[in-house]
């Protein structure tokens, strides 16, 4: 829901490059007026474009493609476009087509730390104007293949929904021994130094 009062300073809502309820709900909960629309990115061709970049420099890239486009077709506006990548030693993952696809994304992460690298782009005047990324990295328990099932019966359809199968507001919070990062990186929008840079705008009250 809306914060009802709003500390976004800009002349129109910050129009965010996604349609993720998660990140919406994110900036909202931090008091600012938000819209939404869907980049129309299709990110398994900016991932082949981008062949040979790390893990972080690829979320980066995939953030700023969105911001890129929407700001194209919003030049007046203040747009934000963010993505997050999985690294596994190197290894970016994808989200799993089905509860297969989640066992075996499961079978790999169990037992070992997994980085989420959260980039987001700003864009104003139609421009990227700053890109950057924060990462959590996050330790998931020894699983085996009973528990990787009763894992996928308790979270049911939800673990096709994120990339590493599991959303940490949920029954996720059982997969991990141990958590290191900020709550909204994990999430997929890194606020504290995303606040600062619209704060260094003047685009927020305080």
């Amino acid at each position: 829901m809306p914060h009802p009062s709003s500390l976004w300073r800009g002349s129109a809502p910050l129009l965010l490059a996604s349609t993720s309820p998660t990140r919406r709900a994110l900036l909202e909960s931090a008091a600012l007026t938000v819209e939404t629309r869907a980049p129309g990115v299709d990110e398994r061709a900016v991932e082949a474009q981008a062949a040979g970049l790390s893990p972080a420099d690829l979320a980066e890239r995939l953030a700023a493609a969105k911001a890129a486009t929407v700001a194209d077709q919003a030049p007046d506006r203040v747009v934000i476009g963010a993505d997050q990548v999985l690294d596994l030693d190197g290894t970016v993952f994808h989200k799993p087509a089905d509860r297969a696809g989640a066992a075996t994304h499961l079978a790999r992460l169990q037992g070992r730390t997994h980085a989420l690298h959260s980039a987001v782009a700003l864009a104003v005047d139609g421009a990227v104007a700053e890109v950057f990324v924060a990462t959590a990295r996050l330790t998931m328990r020894p699983l085996d293949a009973t528990g990787i099932d009763a894992y996928l019966d308790a979270a049911g359809s939800a673990v096709t929904g994120s990339v590493g199968a599991y959303q940490l507001e949920g029954v996720g919070i059982h997969l991990f021994d141990r958590i290191e990062g900020d709550h909204s990186t994990i999430l997929g929008l890194p606020l504290p130094p995303l606040l600062a840079r619209l704060r260094a705008r003047g685009l927020l009250a305080f």
